[in-house]
């Protein structure tokens, strides 16, 4: 099995993983992922699909993972203290953007809370990151991300998605994976809680739908603090 011509050994020099798993067609690249931790899989390993037939979002929502078109991967994270509440998916998601604006600068990538990759105002990548707990132990995470690179997206969501390449046409596969897990293989050594400098970076790079209201901050635990129209502040903790 090989990935945009990369066999195991070329996706692990590509992105300095330790394990790296290929896969054809797959439900979910997230359940190959908890299976293998399950078997003592370390941390770092690397599922990466071609397709996902049952590929999932948050709140149940289903992602579509056509065939060699996107980057459909899970990676493995054994974080020594359990992350405070959503600060792991908002840390994932702002790897994910200061990966993308690194390797293209023009790419007007942005990162709609908690982890939604949005590019003029259309989602291109999502995160959703899945605990698994040994009685009141952590035992690992599983994060799951999928990133539009190629198009066309499916015709069910394109007036809400859009792949990557429509704003590069020149970006691959390949540049984005070589760009995005490196960013990703220190994340579960990092505190629990998002530290000052990261809440800054993301409210830098936050894009807020027309109508939510006011970002006036994001907390340590990644909740996040929206002031309304009629000067009320909500502490939000789930997306809409």
């Amino acid at each position: 099995m090989t990935w945009d011509g990369l066999d195991e050994a070329g996706v692990r020099a590509l992105t300095g993983a330790p394990r790296a798993w290929l896969l054809d067609a797959v439900p979910s690249v997230l359940d190959v992922a908890h299976e293998l931790a399950a078997d003592g899989a370390p941390s770092g390993t690397l599922v990466l699909a071609e397709e996902q037939t049952e590929g999932r979002g948050r709140s149940g929502r289903s992602w579509h993972s056509p065939r060699g078109t996107g980057i459909w991967m899970a990676l493995l994270m054994r974080p020594k203290e359990p992350p405070l509440g959503g600060a792991l998916g908002i840390r994932v998601g702002l790897a994910l953007v200061g990966a993308l604006r690194e390797r293209q600068r023009v790419l007007p990538v942005a990162l709609k809370w908690p982890n939604d990759v949005v590019v003029q105002g259309r989602k291109a990548g999502g995160v959703l990151c899945e605990a698994r707990w040994l009685g009141p132990r952590l035992g690992w995470i599983a994060a799951g991300i999928g990133l539009n690179v190629r198009g066309p997206v499916d015709e069910r969501v394109r007036d809400t998605a859009m792949a990557l390449d429509v704003a590069d046409e020149t970006l691959t596969r390949r540049e984005v994976l070589a760009a995005v897990v490196p960013r990703l293989l220190t994340i579960d050594q990092q505190p629990p809680a998002l530290s000052p400098e990261e809440r800054v970076l993301f409210l830098r790079r936050q894009f807020v739908p027309p109508g939510s209201g006011t970002v006036v901050g994001l907390e340590a635990d990644g909740a996040l603090l929206l002031q309304r129209a009629n000067g009320s502040l909500e502490r939000r903790t789930i997306p809409e």
